[in-house]
């Protein structure tokens, strides 16, 4: 259901769009906070997880290339009703999540330029971003695009910079935290807290795929996207939280306002060095806003395939009639993000407060579709064997339910920690939270399938002889 939308992204967009979704800075600052172990853990972790989930994403994605992505692949394998849950739990978890990050670049704003924000004045910063996010996605990706692609080029900047300053940095004053095998050994006293955060730093491969109606040559370019962009997410979460735990304890490290720190940090001694940790930082605020523009673009086209479809009431469905930007489904994901700053606004105490409680509420629902994306990979494998695979993970069902199997045990580990932190037992307003979201996903989903009985048989013009 491509509808003739335009054929802008090619192979370095893919990529681009893909480091700009899934690279992020608090999952940096957050995986750091674990200390030296979490080295281990996204070494790991990118073996069991990342590159079963990559497999799997780049065979569907070539399977089928149509504008939708995830909805379009659940619903191939389980319907149309799942597919809609699963794309809500989607398309909500980014409405909470943009006033999270929005939370984070009002944090580093402050102390980059030493203001004082008080917690109304960061959630009107985090208002007047979200403004500016549904703007891109009315203007479409011909346009939108530049976001994530100069966004992924400033992160590129931001993290080779943590690199190669946090060995200069150990070399002449000697490592903050001891990097040898024994501290690389997991600690799951300490790690269990965080490890979610690395997970949820390894998913985004799939959202690129949301708009495969306008990727040039899908059967081509999504697997190679897909592998290119595997590698970078790796090797720059690994090799920046190796240049944080060259200048920072573990324990120092603030979630919110640890990478100016560390800037400042890192290039205290150098000549110019307050103009280039300026300069950094505001390259990380725009990466911020990059990243809630790009998840924005590919959850809100999601979400209006499955709107055309009936699934979500029509105002989802709404396109821009040049652009093809998905203007419905942006601007309700306006009203809920705005919704939620004001709400979070009034229960938390802090910024880091704040950030925490936006980010563990929607990332469990966050886990759901991939959920649906792993189980839907094995059944395809059984229901359309013969179906044409440009791409072709390796392997039979057997390998397929491995793959699967895989993602699926390291999924459910993480929503129970998301739930439950060791040594602080169950956060029950994340539970509640969290069913509440879902059960509101059921009505709004009954709202859409009652416009589309109202179309159908209260509007519809009575055929002659009725």
């Amino acid at each position: 259901m491509d509808r003739d939308l335009p054929k802008v992204l090619n192979l370095t967009d893919l990529v681009l769009f893909t480091v700009s979704a899934i690279v992020l800075l608090d999952t940096l600052a957050a995986s750091a906070s674990i200390g030296p172990s979490s080295l281990f853990w996204w070494l790991f972790l990118g073996g069991i997880f990342l590159l079963p989930m990559g497999l799997m994403t780049a065979e569907l994605g070539t399977m089928y290339p149509a504008e939708g992505g995830i909805y379009v692949w659940i619903r191939k394998a389980f319907g149309k009703r799942w597919a809609a849950r699963a794309v809500w739990a989607y398309w909500v978890n980014t409405a909470i999540w943009l006033p999270a990050i929005y939370v984070l670049f009002a944090g580093i704003l402050s102390r980059l330029f030493l203001l004082e924000l008080t917690l109304a004045h960061q959630i009107g910063i985090g208002v007047v971003l979200a403004w500016c996010t549904v703007l891109l996605d009315v203007l479409g990706l011909r346009v939108g695009k530049w976001i994530p692609n100069i966004g992924a080029t400033f992160k590129l900047i931001i993290f080779f910079a943590l690199i190669l300053a946090g060995y200069r940095y150990g070399a002449m004053h000697g490592f903050a935290n001891e990097i040898s095998f024994d501290t690389l050994a997991p600690r799951w006293e300490e790690g269990l807290r965080y490890l979610p955060v690395i997970i949820y730093g390894m998913l985004g491969l799939e959202l690129v795929s949301s708009a495969g109606g306008e990727i040039k040559h899908p059967g081509r370019d999504v697997p190679m996207g897909i592998l290119i962009s595997g590698l970078l997410v790796v090797a720059l979460y690994f090799f920046a939280t190796a240049g944080i735990l060259a200048a920072l304890p573990a324990q120092d490290i603030d979630i919110v306002d640890g990478l100016v720190d560390t800037l400042a940090l890192f290039f205290a001694d150098v000549p110019g060095g307050e103009l280039i940790v300026t300069i950094l930082g505001v390259g990380a605020l725009y990466t911020i806003f990059s990243n809630g523009a790009t998840w924005s673009m590919g959850c809100n086209r999601t979400t209006a395939e499955a709107a055309v479809e009936g699934q979500f009431p029509g105002i989802f469905a709404i396109r821009h009639p040049r652009h093809g930007g998905p203007v419905g489904a942006a601007l309700m994901m306006l009203l809920v993000c705005t919704s939620a700053l004001l709400l979070y606004g009034r229960m938390s105490t802090s910024n880091e407060d704040l950030f925490w409680s936006l980010f563990s509420f929607s990332a469990v629902i966050f886990m759901l579709p991939y959920i649906g994306l792993a189980l839907s990979f094995v059944a395809l494998r059984r229901q359309e064997p013969d179906t044409p695979r440009p791409f072709r993970a390796p392997g039979g069902v057997k390998t397929a339910m491995m793959l699967a199997g895989a993602c699926l045990v390291v999924l459910a580990a993480t929503i129970v920690l998301f739930f439950y932190t060791p040594g602080e037992g169950v956060h029950y307003p994340t539970l509640w939270g969290v069913i509440a979201v879902l059960m509101l996903g059921e009505g709004v989903m009954w709202l859409g399938q009652l416009e589309q009985w109202i179309k159908k048989r209260v509007l519809r013009k009575p055929q002659i002889g009725e």
